[in-house]
């Protein structure tokens, strides 16, 4: 192998700079024999890093945090959170680390962040390990939903560790995550910095992160008269917007713990997560969500659950009297249904090809086709794209998803008075998404060792809107049907 020049690489600490007491300084474990399963090279150009140098036995030491630039702080961040609507007050990275900080080709500052890379002080009886299949789950969920315009981490790299980690499956191969993300602040970080601020434990950490917040990704905040309810403002309109990207892709997110919401608007953490295949607004995908807490039609009140826990962690920066500081929030949590039900209409208009008219009418014809779908369980992602050739004066495709044609047809006729757009709904519409059966068959055969089903899926769902000739059976749903399960990993 050619040798390369080691890059010029700064990683930054903000974080370990402005936020002492929201973490622990920690160094990734040693493993015997890494390797690098999966480089985003595209990413990496992104992040002004020579994939090339990232395949290098140096690079690898860098990605596990094992030579890092001088300078560097690698931390294992502190954090709360509500885990299926129970408060645990100690979560934090309990396998994870935050490298630092790296500045993009656009100027804008991106954690580097290890998942699966030891036990911390965070771990609470965990091994602090990752198993490749989740971890590659990330990089394939991380990299569709990139290319579908949903805000989210993504995955660099994931490294194989050469050692054997073990679940309940038994014995599996272990890797490591390399995520990139605007930050890792979440609602449980503001849960944890405002429980010390309380306790008197440190009276200064809340204020210093919101501060922080505000200046890394919501700076229109510190003009305003109320900062912190500017905060939340801007908070608020982020997760009402996403969690309705979301509804549009039928995507169901699977674990909206308090510590899954970020303040940035990402998405994060792809564990117990899948997209629809038949539309059934119940649908659950996490193993252990038994009575449906986060289940698809669930997200958008969840969202707003998880909100006004971020608004009760920034009640004591909004002064003494406590009456007053919750009438200040109340109003901008109030905004929630409408922030997110624009959002919901905007996108799933866009999806039928039309442009919002009258409001009533829009919502019942969004309504009537949703209930058709739900009572026929149609798949979810094939239909949507199927309405374009409807438009174009082909109903077949769409039509056929029915038994009940007679009714369809009469939805179609109110809809098509519209005059749908059809090249604007492919264009929202996709083709590919991670199919859980293929997502689960690419998994298994990385877990063996190989890795090419892996590789094929990412490069299919990084074009999702393109008709892709000889990739039918990623546009197909599971043709032996049946429950779809997922799982945390841990």
């Amino acid at each position: 192998m050619t040798s390369v020049a080691a890059p010029d690489i700064r990683l930054e600490n903000s974080f370990a700079r402005d936020l002492e007491g929201l973490y622990v300084a920690w160094q990734a474990a040693e493993f015997p024999s890494p390797s690098l399963l999966a480089l985003n090279d595209d990413l990496a150009r992104e992040l002004g890093l020579d994939p090339q140098w990232l395949r290098s036995p140096a690079g690898v030491r860098f990605f596990l945090g094992a030579e890092l630039p001088d300078g560097a702080t690698p931390i294992a961040q502190g954090y709360a959170g509500h885990q299926f609507g129970g408060y645990s007050p100690r979560l934090g990275d309990g396998r994870a680390l935050l490298l630092g900080e790296l500045t993009d080709v656009r100027g804008d500052r991106r954690d580097v962040h290890l998942k699966g890379s030891g036990r911390t002080p965070f771990s609470r009886g965990g091994d602090g390990k990752a198993a490749v299949g989740p971890m590659l789950r990330e990089y394939v969920i991380g990299e569709a939903m990139h290319a579908l315009g949903v805000p989210t981490t993504r995955a660099l790299a994931v490294l194989g560790t050469g050692e054997q980690i073990y679940r309940e499956e038994g014995a599996l191969p272990g890797a490591v995550l390399v995520r990139i993300a605007a930050s890792h602040l979440r609602v449980g970080s503001f849960q944890y910095a405002s429980a010390l601020t309380v306790a008197k434990r440190d009276e200064t950490v809340l204020q210093r992160l919101a501060d922080y917040a505000i200046a890394r990704h919501h700076p229109e905040a510190a003009q305003a008269e109320q900062p912190y309810v500017a905060l939340l403002d801007a908070v608020t309109t982020r997760q009402a917007e996403l969690v309705a990207r979301w509804m549009c892709l039928g995507f169901v997110h699977g674990v909206m713990n308090t510590d899954n919401v970020t303040i940035s608007g990402e998405t994060i953490d792809y564990g117990p997560c899948a997209f629809l295949d038949a539309f059934d607004p119940g649908t659950v995908f996490s193993s252990i969500d038994s009575g449906g807490r986060y289940a698809y039609a669930n997200q958008p009140p969840i969202t707003l659950w998880n909100l006004s826990r971020f608004a009760e962690a920034l009640l004591p920066l909004l002064g003494g009297d406590t009456d007053e500081a919750v009438n200040l929030v109340v109003p901008v949590l109030d905004t929630f249904a409408d922030r997110f039900a624009h959002a919901w209409r905007a996108g799933v208009l866009a999806k039928l090809g039309l442009t919002e008219s009258d409001p009533e009418a829009d919502g019942q014809l969004v309504q009537d086709l949703l209930e058709l779908m739900a009572t026929e369980h149609v798949d979810w992602t094939s239909f949507w794209r199927s309405l374009s050739s409807a438009a174009r004066g082909n109903p077949a495709p769409a039509r056929d998803a029915f038994l009940a044609r007679d009714a369809f047809d009469a939805w179609a006729e109110r809809w098509l008075a519209r005059q749908p757009d059809a090249d604007a709904m492919d264009r929202v519409n996709p083709i590919y998404i991670p199919r859980n059966h293929k997502v689960e068959e690419a998994l298994t055969a990385a877990t063996r060792g190989d890795l090419a089903p892996v590789t094929q899926l990412v490069e299919i769902v990084r074009d999702p809107f393109t008709e892709q000739p000889g990739a039918e059976e990623y546009a197909a749903p599971d043709p032996n049907g049946g429950k779809y399960v997922t799982f945390c990993g841990t």
